[in-house]
């Protein structure tokens, strides 16, 4: 079967391609950015084409010769404004109308869980856009398949990153009365499931019609937290209070600061916890979908998974797609433009018995959770500063041991990726200037042998006199962070 996949390169998108093409069917991803999908392994696999969802004319090809079409593009604003629910409308009725025009016979749809009986105005504006753009499709002549989820429990997903980070960050936890919401997550994997089988499911013949999918279990939201702090081996004190305040834009900036979500996501998606999320109707799914093999996983199983996962295995995909608009590729401070420049230079190197790859193992899984192999507490003092600013902090990586270009990790972006050689780091904090961590590791051969030498570069090239400033301020810092930064690299690799 010939599908289309919007939103290719997103969370759910990026991880459903490689499942359609095991279930036999030919797929077209489509992105506005069809270079950033060369960063997958289903790349040579796929047909991959440029559309761009507000621009009616660009969609004729993406939908040519398809009959299935997966709709997974949102749009998740800021939490402050409309204008991304008009735009997210007007994207849907550009789908619409497009797979009517090519004759694709099914749209399927992932769209967001919230109370039935709520009217569309008084949802909020994350859900009510949702909600919008479900109707849309279910009123459009193709027939849609639109399948409601709560929060997605897997490795990278946002909500775990949320659950995750405030449940380690934070032992004792005072939360607005949302935090006793119902709510019905469900495995990432078993989302898959659905979404694969909606493709070619006879039962789905001619229908148009919106289903709830959930684990079977509901919980509270305070329960999500605990039950990962138990898996964790944590004790988390958890209470709920009453307060006359926009909470929703408070519990997102505070959801912000403390985990790498930011606050342009972290907003709506408090505003959807303000409100039950559970199914309400009565598993309907079951009538035209089988249950996934082996059942449902309930909330603890998902937990697990997305942990072994992250620990024993490459997470494809992750919620933060700000690489897609990263200037990935432009010059680096070895160029030769930067002649006659002020460039000021941070250069440690050592050398170590160990071996390339071993030192490299090491480099390529810099950042995130396995830190900078230094100072914990400069580090996140300086994270949490970037985040006051603006910036994006310590805003974590998408995979724990794999790095690819355009990857977010904390505060930088991989400019450059050359295994097992040389890894560059962009910054991308709230700075005066710009600024480069360079990671090289090379074999030396000497009279007494092969060595590996390993050599970082810490390179910024300061806009104005607060740019030359801003390098001076933070010199006690390089001094206290990079020699052990280079020290602690050296010891990790030796002890692989």
């Amino acid at each position: 079967m010939d599908i289309l996949v919007t939103g290719a390169s997103g969370y759910i998108g990026g991880r459903l391609i490689p499942e359609l093409l095991a279930a036999g069917h030919r797929v077209r991803a489509a992105s506005r950015h069809p270079d950033g999908l060369t960063r997958f392994d289903w790349y040579d696999e796929v047909d991959t084409v440029r559309a761009d969802l507000s621009d009616p004319s660009s969609l004729a090809e993406a939908v040519a010769g398809v009959e299935i079409i997966y709709y997974l593009v949102h749009s998740m604003g800021d939490g402050t404004g409309t204008g991304f629910e008009d735009a997210e409308s007007d994207a849907a009725m550009n789908l619409a109308d497009a797979a009517a025009a090519a004759g694709a016979s099914r749209i399927i749809y992932l769209s967001g869980m919230h109370p039935p009986d709520r009217d569309l105005a008084d949802l909020s504006q994350h859900m009510r856009s949702r909600e919008r753009v479900a109707r849309i499709l279910l009123d459009s002549p193709v027939p849609a398949v639109v399948l409601r989820a709560a929060t997605v429990i897997g490795s990278g997903s946002a909500s775990f990153e949320i659950i995750r980070h405030l449940t380690e960050r934070l032992p004792v936890m005072v939360a607005p009365r949302w935090i006793n919401n119902r709510i019905e997550p469900i495995s990432v994997r078993d989302v898959l499931h659905y979404l694969v089988h909606a493709a070619d499911a006879d039962s789905l013949e001619g229908v148009n019609d919106q289903f709830d999918i959930g684990c079977g279990q509901t919980y509270r939201f305070s329960d999500l937290l605990r039950i990962y702090g138990r898996i964790r081996g944590l004790r988390r004190l958890i209470a709920a209070v009453p307060v006359p305040l926009p909470m929703d834009q408070l519990s997102g900036g505070w959801i912000g600061l403390v985990t790498p979500v930011p606050r342009s996501l972290a907003v709506p998606l408090a505003q959807s916890m303000a409100e039950d999320a559970v199914t309400t109707d009565g598993h309907r799914i079951r009538d035209v979908l089988p249950d996934p093999p082996g059942g449902l996983a309930d909330y603890p199983t998902a937990v697990r998974r997305a942990l072994q996962r992250e620990a024993t295995g490459e997470v494809p995909t992750s919620w933060d797609r700000s690489w897609q608009s990263a200037d990935v590729g432009g010059e680096l401070p070895t160029d030769p433009d930067w002649s006659g420049e002020t460039v000021y230079t941070d250069s440690r190197e050592a050398r170590t018995t160990a071996t390339v790859e071993q030192v490299w193992q090491v480099v390529e899984s810099i950042g995130g959770r396995n830190g900078w192999y230094s100072t914990p507490l400069l580090w996140n003092v300086r994270g949490i500063m970037d985040r006051l600013v603006g910036g994006p902090g310590l805003g974590g990586r998408r995979d724990p041991r794999h790095l690819a270009a355009g990857d977010r990790v904390d505060w930088w972006r991989v400019e450059r990726i050359d295994r097992p050689t040389l890894l560059v780091l962009r910054a991308e904090m709230k700075v005066s200037g710009q600024a480069w961590l360079i990671l090289r590791v090379d074999r030396y051969e000497a009279d007494e042998g092969t060595t590996t030498v390993y050599r970082q570069d810490a390179v910024f090239l300061p806009r104005g006199l607060r740019g030359r400033a801003y390098w001076w301020v933070v010199a006690p810092f390089h001094a206290a962070v990079f020699p052990l930064m280079k020290r602690n690299i050296i010891a990790a690799a030796a002890a692989e």
